[in-house]
């Protein structure tokens, strides 16, 4: 009973500005693109100079790396033994290790293990950051405060790709000292997190079971599309400028400088935009756009054109943000945490097999990957056409009342 009465009390006291929900999921975000991002950014060059990895490598590597993703739904059953905050933060230590160690087995197997351990991580992180954020945001904040953390994110990965830029163009850096780093560092911030960050209490008791609605149909399907084209975004556009275009690393860190040194400015307005605007016109927006980046690859022949999609199609990864906060605005409160595990499966069916599928048609034409990935931008932009949170609103207005 005192034990219950202390903790209340402690909750109940003023937040101290640095020890709040946001600023736990800000740092939460700095330690996941420090080792992520770092990640990405040396992979391809790593597998092709190291590893001598083929298009067909490649793709079973990712479709490795998308499995736990596939296995996300699990989530909700470590929850039952587990508070969502402390396995946001064993998760975020899984992927630092993972990322930590990839340098040191510069060999198909060892890459494969490497890949699984860190994704692992990665994809229960990314899981568990869905769930927190929508329950510890509000309905009328999220939008705002979601496109405030890919702002973070964007200069977290700005000082990742500067550090890789300036570490292999002046310093001749080895792969495996850049991933001990990257990797290193977010774990010690992950150790900083457990030691002095404060337990936030739940606004909603969560379910701790397997939750999946007809009325959620909508959002399930405009997942698993986003999943789709996220991977051949992913896994087959920055491959592309080094097979066909011949970057460095030095190069793909600096087209994903000017990637994130455009985020960090505009993320936060596109944000506040789906907040005046609403989701259907801003995923609308997207698709058109999407379709039209997507056939840019398929036929560009130009470095520097392939250079400025490569730079457009990573800002409409901002309005993603439409999709969660759709969800936020139709979703029973206690349903979040288990639909985050949900969406995550649904989002990569997809993962697991595009990779390598689309990896051996590749290796015929390269070109019809990213022609399908323009259908899969249609596919989305007619289904986005019945999103509708007006219903849902009001039926909640008449609930309350």
């Amino acid at each position: 009973m005192s034990n219950d009465m202390s903790e209340s009390q402690v909750l109940s006291k003023p937040e101290h500005p640095l020890r709040t929900p946001f600023v736990f999921l800000a740092l939460s975000t700095l330690i996941m693109t420090l080792s992520f991002s770092g990640w990405m950014a040396l992979l391809n060059n790593f597998t092709i100079e190291a590893a001598n990895f083929s298009g067909a490598e490649i793709g079973m590597l990712q479709s490795l790396r998308e499995v736990p993703g596939f296995l996300a739904f699990t989530a909700v059953f470590i929850l039952l033994i587990v508070k969502e905050q402390h396995f946001a933060l064993i998760s975020l230590a899984l992927l630092t290790v993972g990322v930590a160690a990839t340098g040191f087995f510069p060999f198909e197997y060892g890459l494969y293990a490497t890949t699984v351990i860190m994704s692992t991580g990665f994809h229960y992180y990314e899981t568990i950051n869905q769930s927190l954020s929508l329950q510890w945001f509000t309905k009328e904040e999220a939008p705002s405060k979601l496109g405030k953390l890919l702002s973070i994110k964007s200069i977290g990965a700005l000082v990742v790709y500067g550090f890789i830029w300036i570490a292999f163009s002046y310093f001749d850096m080895q792969f495996k000292h850049a991933y001990l780093i990257l990797g290193g560092l977010g774990l010690a911030i992950t150790l900083w997190l457990w030691l002095f960050m404060p337990v936030f209490p739940q606004k909603v008791i969560q379910h701790k079971h397997l939750v999946i609605r007809k009325r959620y149909s909508l959002y399930y399907l405009l997942t698993f599309l986003s999943g789709a084209r996220r991977q051949i975004f992913v896994v087959f556009a920055g491959f592309m400028m080094v097979e066909k275009f011949g970057y460095s690393v030095a190069d793909i860190s600096m087209l994903y400088m000017l990637n994130h040194l455009l985020n960090i400015y505009i993320a936060p307005k596109i944000g506040n935009w789906i907040g005046r605007v609403g989701e259907r016109k801003a995923l609308t927006l997207e698709y058109i756009g999407l379709i039209l980046v997507f056939s840019g690859y398929a036929l560009v022949e130009n470095a520097d054109i392939a250079a400025a999609l490569y730079v457009i199609d990573h800002l409409f990864f901002a309005m993603a943000i439409a999709i969660k906060t759709y969800f936020q605005k139709i979703a029973d409160p206690q349903d979040i945490a288990s639909n985050a595990g949900v969406s995550f499966t649904i989002n990569h069916i997809a993962a697991v097999f595009i990779p390598v599928l689309f990896g051996m048609l590749w290796l015929y034409q390269p070109s019809w990957v990213f022609f399908a990935g323009a259908g899969i931008a249609l596919c989305s932009l007619i289904a986005s056409q019945w999103v509708n949170t007006d219903s849902y609103k009001k039926m909640h207005a008449e609930a309350i009342n």
